[in-house]
């Protein structure tokens, strides 16, 4: 009786075992499968609002001098005699398969020209999260220690005080501060290719600053009031009954609970980073992704609009459903055997 007793115990326990990894790989799949998705339905939201927009993309560019020949013949090359859902299908799996188009403007493959804007996009993002993100979650780990103490009322006034502020008007404050006063950074980015590392983060030193100014806030508050809500349960009370120090209950044993909210948060404002830098780069006059947009936007450029959303709807899906991901990993009651 006792070795069938066993015999069973250990038969549930594999079966929980399994349904744990099972869970994690359906959940994983799901994730994925709603990014795919989710990207598929925002790139016919970007066709369906350029398509919409009023006026004549080809009287736009070729000026209000063109004959109606030449615009029947360029309407011809645009593809604008063919129905949209025809449009929309060429256009996207050519984005499929890395072709964006080509410019309207300056007839230069679409894909080249994106390139090296993207890296630089990469670049001053990647910068600025190096400074907001450790920034942000240490400071918010030490307020949670300090609650209450003079340390988290400052971190408190300061990030409300940075929410509240909008990033072109903190990006104008920086300028006047770091390059007109006290002439320590330049107030425009300038960069180009086979720059030195060393002058390319001079450079975009200014931008990241404003960027962390942003974006460290919200990870910061986040970070610390995940890390206050998992402080009220049980087994944290058990360990302050045990003896243990405040700063090593919250290391030790909250930090890893709160992790799921802050991973999500972290994810949503490299995100931001990316995606979100369209006003600092025209401030800081930066050559990057969001400033191609917005002269592709000025010119009436459909096709170089079209690949710069796209390209940026696909990093903020990706960052997202890699941070769904990774809160699935960490989470302990998938991870373990129950």
């Amino acid at each position: 009786m006792q070795i069938l007793q066993r015999t069973l115990r250990r038969q549930i326990f594999f079966s929980l075992g399994n349904l744990n990894e099972y869970t994690m790989a359906k959940l994983i799949l799901s994730r994925l499968l709603l990014g795919a998705g989710t990207l598929l339905a925002v790139s016919v939201l970007i066709f369906v609002c350029t398509q919409i927009l009023p006026g004549d993309v080809a009287s736009a560019v070729l000026g209000q001098d063109a004959t109606p020949e030449a615009l029947v013949i360029f309407r011809k090359e645009l593809g604008l005699d063919l129905p949209a859902y025809m449009r929309y299908f060429n256009w996207f799996t050519g984005a499929l398969h890395g072709d964006l188009g080509v410019a309207l403007t300056n007839k230069r493959v679409i894909l080249d020209e994106i390139a090296p804007r993207l890296a630089n996009t990469m670049f001053l993002a990647g910068y600025a999260a190096l400074i907001a993100i450790p920034l942000a979650v240490g400071l918010g780990i030490l307020s949670a220690i300090n609650e209450g103490k003079l340390i988290d009322k400052l971190s408190n006034i300061i990030t409300l005080t940075a929410i509240s502020l909008p990033e072109f008007f903190a990006a104008y404050l920086l300028i006047i501060f770091l390059a007109v006063d006290v002439h320590w950074l330049p107030s425009l980015s300038t960069v180009y290719k086979d720059m030195p590392f060393t002058e390319r983060v001079y450079q975009t030193t200014l931008p990241a600053l404003t960027l962390t100014v942003v974006v460290a806030a919200h990870m910061l508050r986040m970070t610390r009031s995940s890390v206050l809500s998992v402080m009220s349960t049980a087994y944290i009370e058990m360990a302050f009954l045990k003896g243990a120090r405040r700063g090593r209950v919250i290391v030790r044993h909250a930090l890893p609970n709160a992790a799921a909210p802050i991973i999500t948060v972290v994810a949503l404002n490299m995100a931001y980073l990316v995606v979100g830098v369209v006003v600092i780069e025209a401030v800081f006059v930066y050559p990057g992704m969001g400033q191609l947009m917005v002269d592709a936007v000025a010119k009436r450029d459909v096709p170089v609009v079209q690949a710069c959303g796209l390209m940026f709807a696909a990093v903020f899906v990706v960052l997202n459903t890699l941070a769904d991901i990774l809160v699935i990993l960490v989470n302990p009651r998938l991870r373990h055997k129950r």
